[in-house]
This record gives C-alpha cells, sequence and structure tokens, in this order.
C-alpha cells in the first residue's frame, strides 16, 4: 500500500468515526450524562444508549427515556408482524432483509402474530401510563405488569416457531429467535428504567366501585333491585333454614355440577396452547362455582383445561381438571381463590403473577413407571419481570388415584421452567406425597438455573413441610416474614387496588 493510498485510508477511517459519533458529539453534556446514568443500570447498556442517542427531544426527565424505548419495541415488533402475516399459503418464500426464508406454516404464523398483537397491546398500554395519555392514573406496578407481560408473549412467539420443527427452515427460526431476543431486550431495559425512576402514587382509599369493564347496562341491573329466587329464613318463613340447604338445592350452580369439558391433547397433534379446554384473554375476567376439565388423561401428555392471559382475572371456588399442564397461568395478574387445581407434570404453569390463596392442590397418579408430579412451573425469563407463581395458605395432597400408590411416584412443589423461575409456598399443608427434597431441576437446563431461579417457602406444616432437607441450590431460600409478604396478594398483585370491586373475599397480606 502506498503513501498516498494509506493516508486515504486513515482519513476515510477518521470520517466514519465521526460519523458514528456525531449524535453523541452535538448531545448536550447534561443529557449524555443523564443517558449513561440510567442505562448503566440496565442489563443491555450497550442496546440501551444506541437507542438513547436516536431521542431528539433533549428531555432529562428518566420517564421520557423509558417511553421513547417502549415507542421503539412498538415500532421494531410492527417491521416483524408483516413478514409474519405474509406467510399465509404454503411454503411461501418472503424477503425479509435482502434474504430469504421458508417463513413457518399458515397455523404457526397465526399464532405468532397474534401472540405479537398481544405484547403490542400491552405496550401500547404501558407507553399511554407513562405519557400520562391514558384516563385512569396508572401505578408503578400496572407498567412492570404489562411490560413483564409484553416480554411473556414475545417469549411464547419464539417458542411457537422453535416448536414448529419441520414446518420452517433453519434459517427462518434463526432469524425470528433473532428479532424476538433483540425485542426482549429492548423490553427489558425499559422494565430496568422503570424500577429505578418510577415511582408509585400516593395509595388511594379501597374503592367500593364496581369493576371498569361492567357496562352501563349491566351497572343498572347491577344496581337494581334484584327479585330473590328463593329466601332464607332460620325460622322457617321462607323457602329454606339455611343457606347450604338452598345452595344444594340449586342445581347447575357449583364447581361440580355446572362443568365445561375438552379432550384436546398434544399426541393429536394440537399445538399445546391450542389443547385448552377453555381459554381466557379478556381483562377483569371471574368465574365463579364452576369446574373447567380437561379429560385427555395421563396418557393425553400436555392437555390444557384451563388458559389465561387476562390481567386482574378472579377465580373462585372453582375446580380446574387435568393431568399435565392443567392451567396455564400464561401472564398478567391472576388471583385463585379457593379452588380445587388438579394435575400430574408441571400443572400449573406459565408466567403469570398469580396467588392461589385457600385452594386445594391434588396430585394424581401419573402415567409411566418412572413418571413424577411437578406442581408450579414458572416462566419467569428475566429477572426484572415481576411475576411468579404463589401458594398462599393452601393444602396440597394426593387424588383419590394417587393415594394407594402415593409412595411409588416422586412429586415435587415446582421445577424452573425458564433461567429466572419464580414460585413460592408460603403458610400451606405439604402432604407426604412430596419428595423431602421439595424441588426439582430441569432436564438438561445445567447448574445456572438454580443460581439465578427463586423458589421460597414460609411457614409451612405437614409431613413434607421440614426445610432441612430441602435442596441446597442457591437460588432455594427459607425465607421470612417481610420476604414472604413481598408475595401477598396486596403486594404482590397490588390486589387491594382491584379485588375489593369483585366482590371475592381475600386476605392482603400473611
Amino acid at each position: 500500500m502506498g503513501v498516498i493510498d494509506m493516508v486515504l485510508f486513515w482519513v476515510l477511517l477518521v470520517n466514519a468515526l465521526l460519523i458514528v459519533d456525531a449524535s453523541s458529539r452535538n448531545m448536550p453534556f447534561a443529557y449524555q450524562n443523564e443517558m449513561q446514568r440510567h442505562c448503566s443500570s440496565t442489563k443491555y447498556t450497550s442496546l440501551c444508549v444506541q437507542n438513547l442517542r436516536e431521542f431528539r427531544h433533549g428531555s432529562l426527565d428518566g420517564l421520557d427515556f423509558v417511553s421513547f424505548l417502549v415507542n421503539k419495541t412498538i415500532s421494531d415488533s410492527n417491521l416483524l408482524i408483516p413478514p409474519l402475516s405474509s406467510s399465509m399459503g404454503s411454503s411461501k418464500l418472503v424477503s425479509l432483509e435482502d434474504s430469504t426464508y421458508t417463513l413457518p406454516s399458515p397455523s404457526v404464523s397465526d399464532s405468532c402474530e397474534r401472540l405479537m398483537k398481544m405484547s403490542t397491546r400491552r405496550l401500547r398500554q404501558a407507553m399511554e401510563a407513562l405519557n400520562g395519555s391514558s384516563r385512569k392514573r396508572h401505578t408503578k406496578h400496572d407498567v412492570q405488569t404489562w411490560l413483564s407481560a409484553a416480554m411473556t408473549f414475545q417469549q411464547a412467539c419464539k417458542d411457537s416457531i422453535l416448536d414448529s420443527g419441520g414446518s420452517s427452515s433453519a434459517s427462518a427460526i434463526s432469524h425470528i429467535s433473532q428479532k424476538m431476543d433483540h425485542l426482549s431486550r429492548l423490553v427489558s431495559n425499559s422494565l430496568t428504567l422503570v424500577d429505578t425512576i418510577m415511582k408509585n402514587p400516593k395509595p388511594k382509599t379501597k374503592s367500593t366501585a364496581l369493576p371498569r369493564w361492567v357496562t352501563a347496562g349491566e351497572r343498572r341491573l347491577l344496581v337494581g333491585r334484584a327479585r330473590a329466587h328463593v329466601v332464607v329464613a332460620k325460622d322457617g318463613s321462607g323457602d329454606y333454614r339455611t343457606v347450604m340447604e338452598a345452595v344444594t338445592a340449586a342445581h347447575g350452580n357449583g364447581k361440580d355440577l355446572t362443568v365445561i369439558v375438552g379432550d384436546d391433547s398434544a399426541t393429536g397433534g394440537t399445538s399445546v396452547p391450542d389443547t385448552a379446554t377453555m381459554t381466557v384473554t379478556g381483562d377483569g375476567f371471574i368465574a365463579r362455582d364452576i369446574g373447567i376439565k380437561n379429560i385427555a388423561g395421563p396418557r393425553g401428555h400436555q392437555a390444557i383445561a384451563l388458559s389465561i392471559t387476562s390481567d386482574q382475572s378472579v377465580l373462585y371456588r372453582c375446580s380446574i381438571s387435568g393431568y399435565q399442564d392443567t392451567l396455564y397461568a400464561a401472564a398478567l395478574r391472576q388471583f385463585y381463590r379457593e379452588c380445587d387445581i388438579y394435575g400430574t407434570i408441571d400443572f400449573i404453569f406459565g408466567n403469570a403473577a398469580a396467588v392461589f390463596q385457600s385452594c386445594n392442590i391434588f396430585l394424581r397418579r401419573p402415567h409411566g413407571v418412572k413418571a413424577y408430579n411437578v406442581i408450579l412451573a414458572n416462566g419467569r425469563t428475566d429477572q426484572r419481570q415481576n411475576t411468579g407463581f404463589a401458594l398462599h395458605s393452601c393444602r396440597i395432597r394426593t387424588d383419590s388415584d394417587l393415594s394407594p400408590v402415593k409412595h411409588k411416584y416422586s412429586s415435587y412443589l415446582g421445577r424452573p421452567w425458564r433461567k429466572y423461575s419464580r414460585a413460592i409456598v408460603m403458610e400451606s399443608y405439604i402432604d407426604d406425597a412430596i419428595a423431602e427434597e421439595g424441588w426439582a431441576g430441569w432436564l438438561d437446563s445445567g447448574d445456572e438455573v438454580l443460581k439465578t431461579l427463586y423458589f421460597g417457602e414460609f411457614k409451612n406444616y405437614g409431613p413434607k413441610a421440614r426445610i432441612s432437607k430441602r435442596v441446597t441450590w442457591e437460588g432455594f431460600h427459607s425465607i421470612g416474614f417481610e420476604e414472604a409478604n413481598y408475595f401477598s396478594v396486596g403486594k404482590f398483585l397490588d390486589g387491594v387496588s382491584w379485588l375489593p370491586s369483585t366482590g371475592v373475599s381475600f386476605t392482603s397480606g400473611i
């Protein structure tokens, strides 16, 4: 290389570096300091800095930074959805960023597109709350919940692509997986900034109003004078002398009398989410005195009875029955009170923030000689997600099919579905069917996840409640009152702000 060529090379290199750094050079010093300060706390610092260099408003308000990152995630999500939509038709080839991919089958693409739209919806909710454009004053907990759900839906889309196997080319799987990872990193950074910047408003007094989702017509019906179908009076002047007599006479109104039944399973070729007997997506869902079953049986393997992606949802005195993957508590805030839940392997799974209070958890007989039972399988993928499962004042016991042979099978409180899986069991009865070690590892997940998961127990009782025999993982904790109270209805679900209007009884603390 000659002298002139060498000089030209260095001139071009310096010019390129100056262009790349132009945005930083033109930024006010105070803005750069704030940007670096906020981004230094994130998991993906360089990505945070790269994104915020595009922020042109010059605001030093940290919430404006978060809002910009959330909007960036929405924009990048929208870039992905059209290519997924374009895969309709058999093995259609489309161009994505100058590369050609054989995209997933229409059913997989439809599922992924639906999940991405659900993710975008929650991102928009979070952005409206951050911008103050929503009519309702939202809390930090609301924003964390919606961002956590957005990330969960992104992961579910990625999972559906990875599980599609031969219906997708390796290049398509790799491409979409990388896109999903990018979106998840954006949300992770947003969650970190929300956690460190956003403050909660002063708590308001308990509301006695009807839920937001009740329509005007329903409100008129609920506040109007009701005509009694039966009258309970101890003196005999009514239809019945006791409430129990009236309930017994009310045929078709109870978890064992009104039952929704399905039998789809993964063995029949149905995708796991689509095996659900009942799927709930609308916010503010309430179910009471009803049963939901998947009767595919233990040979059906993964077969969901109930799938819920409803924020601030409540199930009261319900029965949810199946074997493997009975309850898919997929995302958002969920409360279960006095419910009976039956299953074998991972029969409460997903990535919701869910509290099960005063519930009966029934272990059933699994299929196969070497089979075992696991109750909780939480799918938390990021340590900033405010998700996890908490059993509070529950009874863990065996169903009639397992009771005679319960010592032939190992049963566990939970296992880590994802790297940051979180599950708590507190003030609950633990039957002797549960193994002394209490918790199980996930097959082929390695030792690292045993450090990053968070499993905890607090003041449990019963034959297998002894902490001294539990696993010695770094991620397992025998927790005290303050830590346990974080996973209570009041703290973990922000339940005091929305549960009173449902009319369902609950204990807010430990």
